[in-house]
């Protein structure tokens, strides 16, 4: 059974600034070396200016203070994705900016990141947060496609398996080159990406 997020769809202002707060609390601690699984609820709320008793204000545990922030960080990713959902223009150039400024977040949010993947790996809650993030990444990308099949551009059979299958390979590439290896996603990365959605979508390059 999923337990909700208590995080409203439209924060009040104290609780945005407690959470950007917190988020920033959260990955300095875990940049510094601690795992998140070591990181006290005290000690995460120490670091971001609150009291203990606050902390419980706005989350039952730090397990679901790691799924608010991630959905935090989510919506900043899908920002980005939208440079090609929506808009008119070059799908090359658009999948292009979308997908630097994908790469771009994942490298600044990289310890946050990580420590979603470790705890998603042995509790089930965590593990499902993340399947329905990526989840809103795959269910747009479908209706993109779908659109542009509407349009006359797209040439793939399937808009669904198509999208299943270019989300998840640019989250697999995203965390082995960033979040396990610490590195980036440089231009020739970013190129090939390009091209294999280009390529799988569009039929062309």
């Amino acid at each position: 059974m999923v337990v909700p997020l208590r995080k409203s769809t439209a924060p009040t202002a104290k609780r945005a600034a407690v959470e950007a707060a917190l988020l920033e609390a959260t990955e300095t601690l875990l940049a510094e070396g601690a795992s998140f699984a070591d990181l006290g609820v005290e000690r995460i709320a120490k670091q971001a200016g609150i009291t203990r008793t606050a902390f419980y204000f706005y989350f039952a545990d730090k397990t679901e203070l790691l799924m608010a922030l991630t959905a935090d960080v989510n919506q900043l990713l899908l920002e980005q994705a939208l440079i090609w959902w929506s808009g008119d223009g070059e799908p090359a150039i658009r999948l292009e900016r979308a997908l630097k400024g994908v790469a771009e977040l994942f490298g600044e949010h990289a310890v946050l990141l990580k420590a979603l993947g470790e705890v998603a790996a042995y509790d089930e809650q965590v593990a499902e947060h993340w399947q329905r993030l990526i989840g809103e990444f795959v269910e747009a990308t479908e209706q993109r496609i779908t659109d542009e099949q509407a349009d006359g551009r797209a040439t793939c059979a399937s808009p669904a398996a198509t999208a299943f299958a270019l989300t998840w390979m640019a989250e697999g590439v995203f965390n082995q080159r960033i979040l396990q290896q610490g590195g980036r996603a440089d231009d020739e990365l970013i190129t090939a990406l390009v091209e294999i959605w280009v390529r799988a979508i569009y039929g062309s390059s």
